[in-house]
């Protein structure tokens, strides 16, 4: 059984905002593996099914974003499943929009769903997706970045992103984390780290 959690904060007002494209990338591995995230349980919307072969149960944490661990952790205990497990799925303001990076492990992040689950888990020993949202310009406060409403060019590269998200996700369970990361990790390039 494998977990993959997609982090973001419920409600509509936030469904369009950089902070919410794991909750996104959840809602197309669902649609793709024809699962509905129904269930109300260990403080998140769960499905169950089968994902690339694999039974996998995901979920979008309703706890917000910063407590988004409490919630990890539960659904652990439920399905009886390691972090090791595990997916993450979160934005990344440090990447570049559009770009993906998987990671299997690490505990340097800003991110402070990252931090909430890894303090949780007593452990940094789950893979994590992290979907790229960095601002075109310089922002001052970088949470009011991550909950501001989205342009209509950054929805379509969010919802292009998701859709690879899925791939990488398949990739994962099919051919295993190193593959995945060798296939869709890339460097930034020098007009993406400097727009």
């Amino acid at each position: 059984m494998r977990i993959i959690v997609g982090l973001g904060n419920p409600g509509a007002e936030y469904e369009w905002t950089p902070h919410n494209v794991g909750f996104l990338a959840i809602d197309r591995l669902a649609e793709r593996a024809n699962i509905r995230l129904t269930r109300p349980e260990a403080q998140s919307y769960v499905g169950l099914g089968k994902l690339a072969g694999e039974e996998v149960v995901l979920a979008k944490p309703q706890t917000y974003m910063n407590l988004s661990g409490s919630a990890v952790r539960t659904l652990l205990q439920k399905y009886d499943a390691m972090p090791a497990e595990t997916m993450v799925l979160i934005d990344e303001v440090d990447l570049p929009w559009g770009m993906i990076r998987i990671r299997e492990r690490g505990k340097n992040s800003s991110h402070n769903g990252l931090k909430s689950i890894i303090s949780a888990l007593g452990t940094d020993e789950f893979i994590r997706v992290r979907l790229g949202v960095q601002p075109k310009q310089i922002w001052g406060d970088r949470r009011d970045y991550v909950l501001s409403q989205m342009s209509k060019a950054d929805r379509d590269v969010a919802l292009q992103m998701a859709a690879d998200a899925v791939d990488a996700v398949e990739t994962i369970l099919t051919e295993g984390v190193e593959k995945a990361m060798s296939k869709f990790n890339r460097r930034a390039t020098d007009e993406e780290e400097n727009p």
